[in-house]
């Protein structure tokens, strides 16, 4: 898959002499109702006997408007979003930086450069796919706009249990910590990507030794808990119990930083600088203190045998 950056005033033109069937969207967490528009739009490409392309837009625009007060964090990593998006079979990515200049185009000016600029033939998007200065665009005013240069497909919202899915739900469910909807609403597990850091060692001390994962800070997290995890790095795959929090049994809960911690089932060896990816698999239970240091280590081989049997339950 090809990708190319994208940024209004400088970068604004590709010379390759291709053409395009675009999927258009900010497209956080390339959930069911995203996968839906990219399809179509792969199915167009296919029936044009041209190119399939996504066009997406970093940072998110939360993170632009409002002097990023109410910015809101990614569920899909640009990794991984590379990666979902390569093994769907998409030809080329656009990434095309949301700055201030790029929000004052109005919907004239965005199609014009990043629409009839690049090659495209086709267009697809969301029922709420939005354009231009104050997202005065929409898909019907862009079917106007192109003036014949180009078809455009809307696809209309894509529901589960009579439910919208969308961004916002997603963000919610990991905000309670049901990675299993979440995981049905993606069409595969939630995913974080990291890398493994120095940590303060107290797990190998309780005999359970963690992972510890640095993850950066614009990534969402579930919410503080244990979970039943798949554990990726070096091309292999473990299975493993992880928690996510502030450590409550030992460091005040309003102090301390949340990290993540992966106890790595039937491994032992150096993880030290290793990019590893979390898959999210199943809630075990909420983030705990502890009165003592036994109950606590009593309550890691508990929540270790039940990762281990939700886990094998799915092999």
């Amino acid at each position: 898959m090809d990708v190319f950056r994208l940024r209004y005033p400088e970068q604004v033109t590709i010379q390759n002499g291709k053409a395009y069937s675009l999927a258009i969207g900010f497209f956080d967490g390339l959930h069911k109702g995203h996968q839906a528009v990219i399809q179509a739009a792969k199915q167009k490409a296919v029936e044009l006997g041209i190119e399939s392309a996504v066009m997406t837009f970093d940072p998110h625009p939360s993170h632009l408007f409002g002097d990023g007060k109410n910015k809101v964090g990614y569920i899909t990593q640009y990794e991984e979003k590379v990666r979902v998006l390569a093994k769907m079979g998409i030809d080329a990515l656009f990434i095309v930086t949301f700055d201030w200049p790029l929000a004052s185009l109005s919907p004239q000016q965005f199609v014009d450069i990043f629409i009839k600029g690049i090659g495209v033939r086709h267009v697809t998007g969301g029922f709420d796919f939005t354009f231009g200065a104050k997202g005065a665009g929409t898909m019907e005013l862009m079917s106007q706009l192109a003036e014949g240069a180009f078809g455009t497909t809307v696809i209309e919202k894509v529901t589960d249990q009579d439910e919208k899915v969308s961004s916002t739900r997603i963000r919610r469910l990991l905000s309670d910590g049901d990675v299993e909807e979440t995981a049905k609403l993606l069409g595969r597990p939630f995913r974080t990507l990291g890398v493994v850091v120095d940590g303060d060692k107290r797990g190998r001390l309780l005999g359970f030794p963690t992972a510890n994962v640095s993850v950066d800070a614009s990534a969402i997290l579930p919410a503080n808990g244990v979970y039943a995890v798949r554990f990726s790095f070096d091309g292999h795959v473990y299975n493993g119990v992880c928690n996510v929090g502030t450590k409550p049994t030992f460091h005040d809960a309003e102090d301390a930083k949340v990290v993540v911690e992966v106890h790595v089932l039937d491994f032992d060896g150096d993880l030290y600088g290793k990019k590893t990816a979390v898959d999210w698999i199943a809630s075990i239970r909420k983030e705990q203190k502890f009165s003592t240091v036994e109950q606590l280590v009593e309550q890691i081989a508990k929540d270790k045998k039940q990762s281990k049997e939700i886990l094998d339950s799915l092999t």
